[in-house]
């Protein structure tokens, strides 16, 4: 939708393609919303990105981080979160994936408690995916929407199901919305995606009662990486709620800790929350992406082996784990699983036996660590995951009671030399492969992509060549004796490309995105200065 908004004090300006029944979500009223987010709050934002920077070249410096001596009181306190609503008192199991039409009615339908209904990692952001995402998202809560696939495959919301509950993911600080300025500067995804939603259902749902599982506007917080973004987040939401009339309190976000940095303020994000927080999760994958982008430049302690050897049975990953479940548990929140991102094949029994195995060990692990619900990508991974957390819940919804014994220190958190393993070649013929394949699909509008029978979004696109960019700088020498240089990675990227070609075929390589792909995914994995996200660089190809 193209158009301008006059203000008192200057302008909204969309430039965005049109977008069919746009106008329904690009009200006046809700741009005016969004752009009082902006003035408010961008400011802050900028320092906080500034901040992040600062912190970096201090950890690139020290060459180590730990837990902030000034917010002591806050980790030794005796303070809680709000209780949690009933929507959310029970998270068993949750799935994840983008707001497209389809993903929207079978994450509805799925059986899962709850549905991380993603504006960020799983969604590439181009402006008819997020303009549309929140069309989608507006249907479904009035129930009237549906789906037709191009070969004829209806989909609508069962009509006597009871639906997940709705918990938007935003797009992280770091992220601008270039179809939209607000003064000449560009709107904050975050504003854009929290505002638009925040604007047309936050009544919505309330009006609903608190017996239906949609019953309140509720949030996951990514890339969250200290507890002033916290604190901003809060300022946000209690912002948001006086103006449009909103009780305070209403809003409860979950904040995702896959930052290395917000591992050791976890007491902080939540008391910074706490009016609104309804738990922390473990973004297993950006997490790692995080040790890596942070210590990078450390030391060989901190070199990650291949990325599919870590799990989280890993030392440092279950200290990470088990320090989430105790800050969780302690301040009355919950604690939040890993996602199982495994993607049934229709074609190899083998492959699925093997796979729902680890699945269910990984499930059952989780459950019996005290976490009071997990993540899946994919709909049929939902019965498994709750089967495991009903057999440690039964009919409590949660276990908040659990506490993990022992105190997790941060060297604990830092131990990633103990996790063992090689890097090997395999590990980064994977790489590669993951990365090229992930970028080109996510140039064409796709942010969640199944790869290898795995669902990808860009966290694992940001770790595949994080990890390249480690091995890299550290000259790590593979299991087979080859030194990882940028001419290695190149020669990979472009057997990857000659192999895609003759497994597509010409005629559909050349419909992709290949060449632009492995362009960008040499750049982000072999520029001598390290790119903090992928994305950046990225989001000026999409449309």
């Amino acid at each position: 939708m193209a158009g301008s908004q006059d203000s008192e004090l200057s302008s909204v300006v969309v430039s965005g393609l049109p977008v069919d029944r746009g106008e329904e979500v690009l009200t006046t009223q809700a741009l005016d919303f969004v752009a009082t987010l902006h003035r408010r709050f961008e400011p802050r934002r900028r320092e906080l990105l500034a901040l992040r920077k600062e912190r970096r070249a201090r950890i690139a410096a020290e060459g180590t981080l730990g837990f902030l001596p000034e917010t002591a009181a806050v980790r030794t306190g005796k303070w809680k979160v709000a209780e949690a609503p009933r929507a959310l008192q029970d998270r068993r199991v949750e799935i994840t994936g983008p707001t497209d039409r389809k993903m929207t009615i079978n994450a509805l339908n799925s059986g899962a408690r709850v549905w991380l209904a993603d504006f960020e990692d799983a969604t590439a952001p181009t402006w008819y995916n997020v303009i549309e995402g929140q069309l989608n998202l507006i249907d479904a809560f009035e129930r009237r929407i549906d789906f037709t696939s191009p070969q004829g495959k209806a989909y609508t919301l069962r009509p006597d199901a009871e639906l997940a509950t709705v918990v938007v993911r935003p797009r992280g600080w770091h992220l601008d919305e270039a179809h939209l300025l607000v003064d000449g500067q560009p709107l904050a995804g975050a504003f854009l995606d929290f505002g638009l939603y925040f604007f047309h259902n936050a009544a919505r749902l309330i009006a609903r009662g608190p017996e239906d599982p949609n019953s309140g506007p509720y949030f996951y917080l990514p890339k969250t990486e200290s507890h002033l973004e916290a604190r901003l987040w809060n300022d946000v939401f209690t912002f948001a709620q006086e103006a449009l009339g909103i009780p305070h309190g209403t809003i409860r976000a979950t904040v995702l800790i896959e930052t290395i940095t917000a591992a050791f303020e976890m007491d902080e994000i939540l008391y910074e929350l706490r009016e609104h927080a309804a738990g922390l999760n473990a973004g297993r994958w950006d997490y790692l992406f995080s040790i890596i982008k942070n210590l990078r430049d450390a030391g060989e302690q901190y070199i990650l082996p291949d990325r599919n050897s870590v799990g989280m049975t890993s030392p440092f990953m279950r200290a990470y784990a088990r320090l989430l479940v105790q800050t969780c548990h302690r301040r009355g929140a919950h604690a939040i699983g890993g996602m199982a991102a495994f993607i049934p094949s229709r074609r190899d029994a083998a492959v699925n036996a093997a796979a729902m195995e680890k699945v269910t060990a990984d499930k059952e692990r989780e459950a019996g660590n005290g976490f009071d619900g997990s993540w899946v990508a994919h709909p049929d991974l939902v019965p498994i995951c709750r089967t495991s957390f009903d057999a440690v819940l039964g009919d409590r919804p949660n276990q908040k009671d659990v506490i993990p014994d022992g105190v997790v220190t941060g060297e604990q958190l830092l131990d990633i030399a103990g996790a063992g393993g090689d890097c090997t070649a395999a590990g980064l013929h994977n790489a590669v492969q993951v990365g090229v394949r992930y970028i080109e699909a996510w140039l064409r509008g796709l942010g969640a992509v199944a790869i290898f029978n795995m669902m990808e979004d860009a966290a694992t696109a940001e770790i595949s060549r994080s990890q390249i960019w480690q091995w890299i700088y550290n000259g790590v020498v593979l299991d087979d004796g080859t030194k990882v240089t940028p001419d290695l990675v190149r020669r990979l990227v472009a057997t990857e490309l000659a192999e895609l070609r003759t497994e597509l075929g010409a005629e559909a390589y050349a419909a992709g995105h290949w060449e632009q792909a492995a362009e960008l995914f040499e750049q982000v994995a072999l520029a001598q200065e390290f790119v903090d996200f992928l994305t950046l660089p990225g989001y000026a190809l999409l449309h």
